[in-house]
C-alpha cells in the first residue's frame, strides 16, 4: 500500500498525509476527535512557544505559508469551523459562507504576533469542545452544505475533517521547528 505522504511532491505540504474521510464512525472515533480539539490550543502554544520572530516568519515548505501565518490561519479557520457547526444544529442544512483563505493570509493582522490568535484559538477551542461534548447522536448527523463543492457534510466528518485539520497545521510547525 503507498503511503499518502509518498503522493505529494512536497512531504511538507501534507506532513501527516492528506485527509481521509472515515468510513465509518463509533463513539470511541468522535470522543478521540473531540479530544483533539479541546487538547490542541495547548499543544499549539507549547509547539510554538520558544519560537522567536524569525522562526515565526520561516515559511513551513518553499511556497507556504509562514509559521506566524498558520497560527494566524488556524484561528481564520476554526472560527468558521465553529459557526458552521453552530448554524448546522441550528438551521435545516445551511449553506456556509466559503472564503479565500490564501487571500486572508496576506492581510495586515497576518503580520501580527501570534499572541492574539492563541486566545481566539483558546476560547474558540473552549466553546467548541464543549458543544462537542454535549451532542446527541441525532446532533452530529446534522449538515451543512458548502456553496464551493456542492457537497453536503455531516458534523461527524465535519469533526474528523478539523481534528486532521489541527494535527495538520501543529506537524507543520513542529516539523518546521526541527530545522532551527
Amino acid at each position: 500500500m503507498t503511503d499518502e505522504k509518498t503522493l505529494t511532491d512536497d512531504p511538507m505540504r501534507y506532513p501527516i498525509g492528506k485527509f481521509r474521510p472515515p468510513v465509518s464512525y463509533t463513539s470511541e472515533d468522535m470522543r478521540i476527535w473531540t479530544t483533539t480539539i479541546k487538547e490542541f490550543p495547548g499543544r499549539l502554544r507549547q509547539a510554538i512557544i520558544s519560537l522567536n520572530e524569525r522562526q515565526l516568519d520561516t515559511p513551513y515548505r518553499m511556497g507556504g505559508w509562514t509559521l506566524r501565518q498558520v497560527v494566524h490561519h488556524v484561528a481564520d479557520s476554526h472560527m468558521n469551523s465553529l459557526m458552521r457547526f453552530k448554524w448546522a444544529l441550528t438551521e435545516e442544512n445551511p449553506t456556509i459562507k466559503p472564503y479565500e483563505e490564501g487571500d486572508w493570509a496576506l492581510l495586515p493582522d497576518y503580520r501580527l504576533p501570534v499572541e492574539p490568535s492563541l486566545k481566539i484559538i483558546e476560547g474558540i477551542h473552549q466553546h467548541w469542545a464543549n458543544l462537542l461534548e454535549s451532542f446527541s447522536e441525532e446532533e452530529w448527523s446534522r449538515t451543512f452544505l458548502h456553496p464551493a463543492s456542492g457537497n453536503t457534510m455531516q458534523l461527524r466528518r465535519a469533526l474528523a475533517l478539523y481534528a486532521w485539520h489541527s494535527k495538520h497545521h501543529l506537524a507543520h510547525i513542529t516539523e518546521t521547528a526541527k530545522r532551527f
